[in-house]
């Protein structure tokens, strides 16, 4: 099982890496925002999103990564942030908040992020604050990708709208350190902390996957023609 998600994760970053150098060829060198953990600590060692930026970085093309620190829990702070360090690749950390004013400079090429859900109609289910970025960078016309093996598509799902979504306890806000630490909040304030949201897949360019990227015909993503297709396909 470690094999098998390593060498798949190594293929989504190889397969995204040559297909967002393809998608942006009128860059040289182009710099991606990603949204909470999507690499080794994450997976079994590589990662999804992270996985095609260490890919990105490892041919050279890669100006700049940049992640968010994915209030509450600060995945991206703790986590994320700790893997790009940890492999010297040029990055910098934003607050969530901070996205669309990055975007605005002109700074952010491509958003890449992953997915724990892609329905049938590529609709995908990731960490909160990721509608937020797609709706960002549709605003700022910045190609918006989502990262995520095969396993993460659920064909019985039509949609986004089939997806579940869950709430997580309101001490995540109402407190430091996601919950762990002090009170930040007045007592008895209602809280809504969910832990995921859905991005349609209008504000999607492409899903990536360790069988090649899922791309739109008509502006519409067929996942499971795809799929179909795809189960004859070796991993590379």
């Amino acid at each position: 099982m470690l094999d098998d998600d390593v060498a798949s994760n190594k293929a989504i970053g190889s397969y995204g890496a040559r297909f967002l150098q393809n998608q942006l060829k009128n860059m040289q060198r182009f710099s991606a925002l990603t949204h909470c953990n999507t690499g080794s600590l994450a997976t079994a060692g590589y990662g999804t999103a992270l996985g095609i930026i260490r890919a990105l970085h490892a041919e050279g093309v890669l100006e700049r990564a940049y992640c968010t620190e994915t209030r509450p829990f600060n995945q991206g702070s703790r986590l994320t942030a700790f893997e790009l360090v940890h492999d010297k690749i040029p990055a910098t950390l934003i607050a969530d908040s901070a996205a669309a004013a990055l975007m605005k400079e002109g700074r952010v090429s491509a958003v890449i992020v992953g997915a724990d859900r892609v329905a049938a109609n590529g609709d995908t289910a990731n960490k909160i604050g990721t509608y937020s970025l797609a709706l960002c960078a549709m605003y700022h016309r910045i190609p918006f990708y989502v990262a995520a093996p095969r396993t993460s598509v659920d064909l019985s799902l039509l949609s986004g709208d089939d997806i579940v979504i869950e709430e997580r306890s309101a001490k995540e806000l109402s407190h430091s350190r996601g919950g762990l630490g002090e009170q930040v909040t007045a007592s008895g304030i209602s809280v809504w902390n969910p832990a995921f949201d859905v991005s349609p897949a209008c504000l999607i360019a492409g899903i990536i996957t360790e069988k090649g990227a899922i791309t739109k015909n008509n502006d519409v993503f067929d996942v499971k023609d795809f799929v179909v297709k795809a189960a004859g396909k070796s991993t590379v």
